[in-house]
């Protein structure tokens, strides 16, 4: 699930509007990452030079994921155009095959995806993708991490209520998926929850405070 280039509008097509992963990233806990940098730092590694060096194996299997999500063919050729380390790349490929296996289970259909919404209650705006799982609309976001975080679930419940509020007559009614890929083994976790009003909750307050925020900045300017 991306992010609209443009940006989200209204319908008035001029009052613009965040989206779901700019409000999120704007009160995104950052102890973690600074630790991360801090430690890299004191080992004589630059983290930008690591961020962007090949790709881990979760990396590559989200990558085939959203590939698959479109339409492409995953042959060998696909994977060998990734490049990578051997045992990375077939870690990858025995984490995209678990994938697989789950969809066909779980009788997973893609009806529609990049389809750029907007709330007109809420003011927000997402991209997600439309899916049925066991022929039911549910939401499905996956993720390359070491664990989950509450920001996940904030996420998939504002995509859910971005689709209910554009589709009242298609409910969400087959809950809440999120599929992780371990980073570095490229392990296959699906986690699932039937509703997630706590986190709706949290997104609303946060897109409260978003506009706090901005107000605030401005003052201080």
């Amino acid at each position: 699930m991306g992010t609209l280039k443009g940006g989200y509008f209204l319908k008035d097509g001029k009052t613009k509007v965040p989206g779901v992963t700019t409000i999120l990233s704007r009160f995104k806990e950052s102890g973690g990452l600074i630790h991360w940098a801090w430690k890299l730092g004191t080992e004589g590694k630059d983290y930008r030079e690591v961020r962007d060096s090949a790709a881990s194996a979760g990396t590559m299997a989200h990558e085939a994921v959203e590939a698959w999500i479109h339409d492409e063919l995953i042959t060998d050729q696909w994977w060998a155009l990734k490049g990578g380390e051997a045992t990375i790349v077939e870690r990858a490929k025995k984490s995209f095959g678990a994938f697989l296996e789950w969809a066909d289970q779980t009788q997973l259909k893609v009806d529609e995806t990049e389809c750029a919404l907007v709330s007109e209650d809420h003011k927000y705006g997402g991209t997600p993708d439309a899916f049925t799982i066991k022929g039911k609309r549910a939401v499905l976001d996956w993720k390359t991490s070491g664990r989950l975080y509450p920001e996940y679930l904030i996420q998939i419940a504002a995509y859910g209520k971005l689709w209910e509020e554009n589709h009242p007559n298609d409910p969400i009614v087959g809950g809440f998926h999120l599929l992780r890929f371990d980073k570095e083994y490229g392990d296959f976790h699906h986690h699932f929850w039937t509703e997630l009003n706590t986190a709706w909750a949290a997104f609303l307050h946060l897109r409260a405070l978003y506009e706090c925020d901005k107000e605030l900045k401005r003052r201080v300017l």
